[in-house]
């Protein structure tokens, strides 16, 4: 209910003003952070692509036996 009182420009200024701490907090990374974060990145999109697969495998398999 008290979200419905306040004002869509009080919502604006108030998301502003948070977007603008964290873009003041922000920093380019290094190489060595750039790479790790890479890395994690490839690592976790490959997962999700291998359990794709399999799940996509076992749907096949399912069909096939029915």
């Amino acid at each position: 209910m008290e979200d419905e009182k306040i004002s869509y420009g009080t919502r604006f200024k108030s998301f502003v003003s948070q977007c603008t701490r964290v873009w003041h907090l922000l920093k380019k990374p290094n190489k060595i952070e750039f790479t790790t974060i890479a890395k994690v990145s490839a690592i976790g999109l490959g997962l999700i692509g291998v359990i794709g697969f399999f799940i996509s495998l076992g749907m096949k398999l399912i069909n096939l036996g029915a």
